[in-house]
């Protein structure tokens, strides 16, 4: 019973296999050179300043809902768009209560100012 899930299992050491090799092979043939700018970190294009603790603008955790948003309407309406003929008018409707839900998030992140930068 097992003997069917051997395919799974040989899959699995290949990619592991090669992933290995191709670390190995990056390590091994390029040149390293870290310099100061390289290893310093990057925060959206400007120099770090302030302390790691200091309190985020509301704003950045709004981008975040919104983007929460926008990728369960897509993760949700792909599935829905394709059995739309066989789900009949309460998938449709159903559908639609959601999409409204998620209008009212996207309203309330417009009106909370997450899409204004300025």
């Amino acid at each position: 019973m097992l003997v069917e899930y051997n395919f799974i299992f040989y899959f699995a050491i290949l990619a592991i296999l090669i992933a290995c090799i191709i670390l190995i092979v990056s390590y091994s043939f390029v040149f390293q050179n870290n310099d100061s700018e390289k290893i310093s970190a990057y925060e959206c294009g400007f120099q770090p300043f302030g302390d790691t603790r200091e309190r985020f603008d509301v704003r950045f955790y709004l981008v975040a809902i919104l983007f929460i948003v926008f990728d369960l309407e897509i993760m949700f309406l792909f599935p829905w768009a394709i059995s739309l003929f066989t789900i009949g008018l309460t998938g449709y409707f159903s559908m639609m209560f959601f999409l409204a839900i998620l209008t009212l998030g996207f309203v309330y992140e417009w009106r909370r100012g997450a899409l204004d930068w300025a």
